[in-house]
């Protein structure tokens, strides 16, 4: 079935709707404005007459740094207050539109075609920016939501195995962090790499529609919503530290097979029930990623550690990590910046890397 809903923002509503062929179906409305894609899907629209910036999805692409020359092809291109920017390709491609989207000339309307699953099932809504300055990974952004948003699950056909997993990471994650009862439902379509596209829109349609709850109680990313960063400062930190040979979405795999780790620190409560499923089903979807316990062998423990303290979320006193209860149900837990929480942070990574294989 079709995905097709709306969104409730301060901004104004904004639509989520999928369909085969979204390409050729806007491209003449993508010909009045101005594209930024992902060169992976350059020629293809060249090809269809569609001027294109065209970006390489890498963290290099998304820093501050790089943004200035975004904005000066924008500006030989003739874009006004009144172009429309479109977005075609992953969560990296989105993070450049949307900051450019809210700063060119105090802000232009734009519309997102996510081309990776990860996309499809997270990333593409929740209107929120993220750019890297310097070392610092996602530490400036905005909150500037699409006008519309359309998924052409077709488009997961021409993903490898690697970026299945990194959507399925996060689609599991956003289920589970929902409640126990929409982390069951997801896990009876039996998300695996192997499914069909027709196989992964029910999935699609779960993952956003659970998501969707987070964003319209807390928008700005100061409550519930920030339970959804479970596993990602294990995952930022691991990112990071591996020179980003991981993909934000495998990494967040591990990070939450850390954080999980963590959680049980230093009582060691049981991986029973739900967090016992995510964890068995995180290890599932990470053997499909080629060379992963290479890479992992290959990081400096000690440079993650540092980039897991220096984390955008923890306070000046505190660390900020999102844990799981004995239950299973998600929180935010505030411990101190002291050796203790320290210990317990190394502990819990060396467990979960030497459990992978490392």
């Amino acid at each position: 079935m079709p995905i097709s809903f709306e969104i409730k923002s301060q901004a104004g509503t904004y639509k989520v709707m999928s369909a085969p062929q979204i390409l050729h179906r806007m491209a003449d409305d993508m010909r009045t404005g101005v594209v930024i894609a992902d060169d992976y899907f350059a020629p293809r629209l060249l090809d269809m007459k569609i001027p294109t910036i065209a970006l390489p999805a890498t963290e290099a692409a998304k820093s501050l740094d790089a943004m200035g020359e975004v904005i000066v092809q924008m500006r030989r291109r003739g874009a006004t207050r009144d172009t429309k920017l479109w977005a075609i390709g992953g969560g990296v491609i989105q993070d450049i539109t949307c900051f450019v989207a809210t700063v060119y000339m105090r802000g232009l309307p734009w519309s997102y075609v996510p081309t990776t699953l990860l996309g499809m099932v997270d990333s593409c809504i929740g209107g929120k920016s993220s750019i890297n300055v310097g070392p610092y990974k996602n530490i400036l952004g905005s909150f500037h939501p699409p006008e519309a948003i359309w998924i052409d699950p077709d488009l997961v056909a021409s993903l490898s195995a690697a970026q299945i997993v990194a959507g399925l990471v996060e689609a599991a994650k956003i289920c589970y962090c929902r409640g126990a009862d929409v982390f069951a439902d997801y896990l009876s379509h039996n998300p695996d790499v192997g499914l069909s596209p027709t196989q992964f829109e029910p999935i699609m349609a779960l993952s956003l529609g659970a998501k969707k709850w987070f964003i319209e109680v807390d928008e700005f990313d100061r409550a519930e919503r920030q339970s959804l960063n479970l596993g990602h400062t294990f995952g930022h930190a691991l990112e990071s530290a591996s020179g980003y040979r991981l993909s934000h979405g495998v990494a967040v795999g591990v990070g939450i097979i850390c954080a999980l780790a963590f959680s049980r620190e230093p009582t060691d409560i049981a991986l029973t029930g739900r967090m016992a499923a995510l964890d068995r089903h995180m290890r599932q979807l990470l053997l499909y990623v080629p060379g992963l316990v290479t890479i992992l062998r290959e990081i400096d423990i000690s440079a993650m550690l540092e980039r897991v303290k220096s984390d955008k979320k923890h306070e000046p006193s505190y660390y900020r990590f999102v844990t799981t209860g004995p239950g299973g149900d998600v929180c935010l837990t505030r411990l101190p910046r002291d050796d203790v929480t320290e210990t317990r942070v190394k502990s819990a990574v060396t467990m979960s890397l030497e459990s992978l294989g490392v």
